[in-house]
């Protein structure tokens, strides 16, 4: 039993790590007409209706010289947000429209001139989508849950996206499938069809020749 326990904890522990640790890098300070040129944006992908929490904690002050604006967006054209003069820590959620990439951009600009060289913004950027989103502790606490059954209950939900994805990418396979064969099916009708032209032009080919031949009294 004891062994069983151990192996239970180390299950636990090794999906409890995150799968993806914060994203961490400088976006550097550019005049406001070159804003859009050095946009950077960090891509995911996200299902349908699930529940994303973005969160950025951003290094700096209000009025230092610079303005950090974020724009979360994704590729369907849904817009999910435009924070202005981010900084400090700052966590925004949504709920995806479409099964779509979605972006979250910053664009650092340089409001003042500065006295240092390349002036720039340090970002700390996690994203949490579906089960990760949630607050398991208040979920917990609301519920009365024991931690073990809270855990449980994160799991659930985890394996239960994880299926659900897969049932996504194997619709998306099926779809796939039956395009290729249709294409291959229209495909070899062009192809038997342009075969069948060809020989048909050189029989009119022949023909027309030798009647011309002969009315020429060549033949």
């Amino acid at each position: 039993m004891d062994r069983l326990s151990r192996l239970l904890a180390f299950f636990l522990a090794l999906v409890a790590l995150p799968l993806a640790s914060a994203l961490k890098f400088d976006i550097n300070a550019v005049p406001q007409h070159d804003g859009d040129k050095y946009e950077r944006c960090i891509r995911n992908f996200v299902a349908k209706e699930q529940l994303v929490v973005v969160t950025a904690i951003v290094d700096g002050y209000r009025g230092d010289g610079q303005t950090l604006n974020m724009h979360i967006r994704d590729a369907m054209g849904n817009d999910y947000g435009r924070p202005k003069d981010v900084y400090g820590e700052n966590r925004y959620a949504f709920t995806s429209h479409a099964d779509s990439a979605f972006d979250v951009c910053f664009q650092n600009i340089l409001t003042a001139s500065h006295t240092t060289m390349n002036p720039s913004r340090h970002i700390e950027l996690d994203i949490d989508i579906g089960a990760d989103a949630k607050d398991w502790s208040a979920v917990q606490a609301s519920e009365k849950l024991k931690p073990v059954e809270a855990e449980l209950r994160r799991l659930e939900e985890v394996v239960g996206e994880i299926v659900g994805e897969m049932d996504y990418l194997r619709g998306r396979e099926q779809k796939l499938r039956d395009t290729n064969e249709s294409t291959n099916e229209r495909v070899k009708w062009f192809a038997f069809g342009t075969m069948g032209m060809l020989v048909g032009l050189g029989a009119w080919q022949v023909v027309y020749l030798r009647a011309y031949f002969r009315s020429k009294h060549l033949i």
